[in-house]
């Protein structure tokens, strides 16, 4: 085989980021590469040989031929292939050629008897996807929601100012804010998992009407889940020449739900790194440089490295959208787009990977979290509270009441309690309505504004704890 540096491929994901993630794109190689597709493409013409032993071969005969066959997947070479497609111009017939060379001459009558093409490929993309998604990307993405699970456990008490806007809005949890990411991305590893299961093969013929397997047996569908069967997938319910495109395409628009959950994460991370802000940070080693020229930078990179794959990467949905029509039987237009799957996941994979190493190495900056909460928003972020207590007290108008105090705080710059003591009569209410819903002191609730936090830290333990079991579950059933 011709060896060639890294460094003259074009693609972005065979140099730069095959060196990030070496040890991620080999397992996503070993399902995804050439050479995967065309051993994944000898197991389905494997399949099939095994169902024609059945159909036309003595019992005594099939011990010696299985054993054949069993070798084939390792001896069949992608070199090989190619050099006999540059004869045939056609890809399987090229394959069959080459699987016939390292046959008994019993079997090769019946290599691809019965099938199309895409009887084949479309089988084999669905076990190569498959293992994919199984045996590298969920993996992946169930350590991502765990190392989340972790911090969000960490840090559910942890107060933070909550932001609508870019806002002030009013205080929660570090543990609650990152509690929604473990939901939403929680759910969406386990939808995942279950359109990975659904992804369906055929061996059906060249409209999927089982014309040619007609003639062989009076039970084409049977013969056609007995091939199915040896390679672990159910038949696609209706099949043209191609197998139903929603199948994969559904797996692939969850993948895209949960690349775009991972980026939304990666924007917030960045922005709460904002020199005004600075309450995460992101690993920064000892020998990084964050800028060429000016050496305090300490830059965000990662997160926004996560955003930029998410750019890259995200729009191709509208070529999996189109690669679901096909005229009539089939027709060629997703011959050469359907092949760029391969780049999506792996872009994928990159970005969760990143976005993982992130997560398990970001530091919280409490004193940060803390000035931010009481000096930069104040007790103004009570607002909400002070105008729920006096309209429980029987005050008519508490939320105008209150949003005229606001502006004067804005302007004389003080604080709402001095503006709420400045009225004797509101005071008193909130005062008495505060002590008897919840038993704080008004001066303590007001000095204390991380006081008033809802159930974010109950809400951040309860998620992680359902996702955590989820998870385990789901690693403990993946190959």
């Amino acid at each position: 085989m011709e060896q060639r540096s890294l460094f003259l491929n074009l693609s972005p994901l065979d140099h730069r980021y095959y060196l990030s993630n070496r040890d991620l794109f080999d397992r996503l190689g070993a399902c995804l590469s050439e050479e995967a597709s065309v051993r994944y493409a000898v197991r389905c013409e494997v399949a099939l040989l095994k169902a024609h032993l059945d159909l036309h071969f003595e019992p005594s005969d099939r011990p010696n031929l299985l054993s054949a066959l069993d070798q084939l997947e390792t001896s069949v070479l992608p070199d090989e292939v190619y050099i006999e497609e540059e004869k045939t111009q056609h890809n399987i017939r090229a394959l069959v050629n080459v699987i016939k060379r390292h046959l008994p001459e019993a079997l090769v009558p019946y290599v691809h008897l019965g099938a199309t093409s895409v009887d084949m490929l479309d089988t084999a993309n669905a076990l190569k996807t498959r293992d994919a998604v199984k045996m590298v990307l969920l993996p992946l993405l169930a350590d991502l929601e765990l190392a989340l699970i972790k911090l969000a456990r960490q840090e559910a008490e942890t107060p933070q100012i909550g932001r609508t806007h870019g806002q002030y809005a009013v205080p929660v949890t570090v543990g609650f804010a990152l509690a929604e990411y473990v939901s939403r991305l929680g759910k969406s590893i386990l939808e995942i998992h279950r359109l990975a299961d659904g992804l369906k093969g055929k061996f059906a013929g060249a409209v999927g009407a089982y014309n040619a397997t007609s003639v062989m047996t009076t039970d084409p569908q049977a013969l056609e889940q007995k091939v199915l069967a040896y390679l672990g997938l159910q038949p696609s319910e209706h099949s043209t020449q191609l197998v139903e495109p929603e199948y994969l395409l559904r797996l692939l628009l969850e993948l895209n739900v949960a690349f775009g959950i991972i980026a939304n994460l990666a924007d917030d991370l960045r922005n709460l790194q904002r020199s005004e802000i600075g309450e995460f940070r992101e690993l920064f080693t000892a020998t990084q440089v964050g800028s060429s020229t000016m050496p305090q930078k300490r830059n965000p990179w990662n997160s926004e490295h996560v955003k930029s794959l998410w750019k890259a990467f995200a729009p191709r949905v509208m070529t999996f959208f189109m690669d679901q029509i096909s005229e009539h039987q089939r027709d060629l237009t997703n011959s050469a787009s359907g092949r760029f799957v391969t780049d999506y996941l792996a872009g994928f994979a990159a970005a969760a990977a990143r976005m993982l190493k992130v997560v398990s190495t970001l530091s919280v900056d409490k004193n940060r979290l803390d000035r931010n909460l009481r000096e930069g928003a104040g007790d103004l972020v009570l607002a909400e509270s002070v105008y729920i207590l006096l309209s429980l007290a029987g005050e008519p108008e508490g939320h105008e009441v209150v949003r005229v105090l606001t502006l004067e705080c804005d302007r004389e710059k003080i604080p709402l309690i001095q503006a709420l003591k400045a009225r004797p009569a509101i005071w008193e209410k909130l005062v008495n309505e505060l002590k008897e819903r919840t038993g704080w002191e008004a001066e303590t609730f007001f000095s204390h504004p991380e006081l008033y936090h809802g159930q974010a830290p109950i809400k951040a333990r309860a998620l992680s704890d359902k996702y955590e079991a989820l998870m385990k579950t789901l690693k403990e059933n993946l190959p």
